[in-house]
């Protein structure tokens, strides 16, 4: 016989309450959407690329033989080589690194800062959501590459502060998600219950609260992450994201332009299609997971097997 639970939370939760996730009954509908299941094959193999890009690539990205530059994609170079002789593939496959190293890192500062203030927020309401709210919404008003492009100009050009430029920049969208689910829930029978018998803020918020967050937050944060690829692609177009001789792929972009009207079509068209094939993919994912963790579409995607 099981002891009963001291935690009041617990004693008087609603019959309602979101219980544990249950990750394989979500990863089953997931697997079901044929489209989210392609885009997670896709997303898989861009990152196995992109570990391992020191064994998959031919060469090594900054290799290159003058001799041979401007040839189009042949049996040596699949996707030819740039105006320095260097492997586009490679190029591409070291770049796959650098765009997901910067979209996870980005966007996992946008998650913790923008769930911080989104709970605090939500939770505490009155001025602090006022003042905290307000501030996001300044942020918010700005286009997203222009504010990225300030923040980068004052802290100068590189990779590190590619990353927080964009994750400072994305910060305002998990702080709205995030307080729109708490205030949703803050004011739910069995939180009204729990804090008066006692219970304290983290308890509660680490036990009821955060459980409903999550799933709008996973979500988010995979669409966060497309659109955080794009913004840094956008960033070392302009030149001012990434810097040489990392190969990103807006630097590789930036690199093309000049070499479009000679007909070397093929140093703009392969990182295009990397950035498009990746954003498609986290796209992709994005919508499955959404119908993977509301319960009405979960039960309409396993009810039908196929979507």
């Amino acid at each position: 016989m099981s002891e009963p639970t001291n935690d009041p939370a617990e004693q008087l939760q609603a019959p309602d309450q979101p219980s544990e996730p249950r990750w394989r009954e979500t990863l089953s509908a997931l697997l079901a959407n044929r489209l989210a299941a392609a885009g997670l094959v896709i997303l898989t193999l861009l990152i196995l690329a992109a570990v391992f890009a020191d064994l998959v690539a031919p060469y090594s990205f900054t290799d290159g033989d003058i001799v041979r530059r401007l040839e189009p994609p042949s049996r040596d170079h699949w996707f030819g080589t740039d105006e320095l002789g260097r492997d586009v593939l490679s190029r591409v496959i070291f770049g796959a690194r650098v765009s997901l190293q910067v979209g996870a890192v980005a966007v996992g500062i946008s998650l913790v800062v923008g769930t911080l203030i989104g709970l605090i927020s939500g939770y505490r309401g009155g001025w602090v959501d006022a003042v905290l709210m307000r501030t996001m919404d300044v942020l918010f008003s700005f286009p997203v590459v222009l504010l990225a492009i300030a923040i980068v100009a004052v802290l100068t050009p590189s990779l590190r502060n590619t990353m927080i430029a964009i994750g400072v920049v994305f910060t305002p969208i998990f702080a709205r998600v995030v307080r729109g689910s708490v205030l949703s829930v803050r004011e739910e029978v069995y939180v009204r219950a729990s804090r008066s018998l006692g219970a304290s803020d983290w308890r509660i918020i680490s036990r009821h609260v955060l459980p409903n967050v999550a799933a709008p937050v996973i979500v988010q944060t995979s669409l966060s992450l497309a659109f955080a690829i794009l913004t840094e692609a956008a960033l070392s177009y302009l030149g001012i994201g990434v810097q040489p001789p990392r190969p990103a792929w807006g630097l590789m972009l930036l690199d093309a332009q000049g070499f479009i009207a000679t007909g070397a079509w093929w140093m703009s068209l392969f990182p295009g299609l990397a950035i498009f094939l990746t954003v498609m993919a986290l796209n992709l994912v994005g919508d499955g997971l959404r119908d993977a963790l509301d319960p009405k579409q979960r039960s309409i995607i396993q009810s039908r097997g196929v979507t």
